[in-house]
């Protein structure tokens, strides 16, 4: 009833960039955050970036100064401008959206199913 669709991964060089995309779409009615996060191999999924409905953004440590979270409204899409990548970027990327369902009515997180970021000489 509700899908997230992430695109834009790959395989990249160290210093280069990369957009990732999601969309969300189904039964909405509205949509607060939504966000990016990422799990590396042998570990635990950590936040990347968010950015809720007012405008709001937080972005891990690590990647601030590098990476940009915006959005399209309208499109109910969520991106991820992602540039001066480092190996230690490599993960699977997750989408996340904190939104209000029609069918079921009511607040919920809804999590994309991941694409791969490579970060290697």
């Amino acid at each position: 009833q509700v899908q997230l669709v992430e695109s834009g991964g790959g395989l990249v060089q160290p210093g280069g960039s990369l957009r990732l995309s999601c969309a969300a779409s189904g039964r909405i009615s509205s949509i607060n955050a939504m966000g990016w996060y990422r799990q590396a191999p042998g570990k635990e999924r950590e936040l990347v970036a968010t950015l809720n409905s007012g405008g709001s953004t937080n972005y891990a440590d690590s990647v601030k100064g590098r990476f940009t979270i915006s959005r399209d409204n309208a499109k109910n899409t969520v991106y991820l401008q992602m540039n001066s990548l480092k190996p230690e970027d490599t993960a699977v990327y997750y989408c996340n959206a904190y939104l209000l369902s029609s069918l079921l009515r009511r607040w919920s997180d809804y999590w994309g199913q991941g694409t791969q970021v490579t970060v290697s000489a």
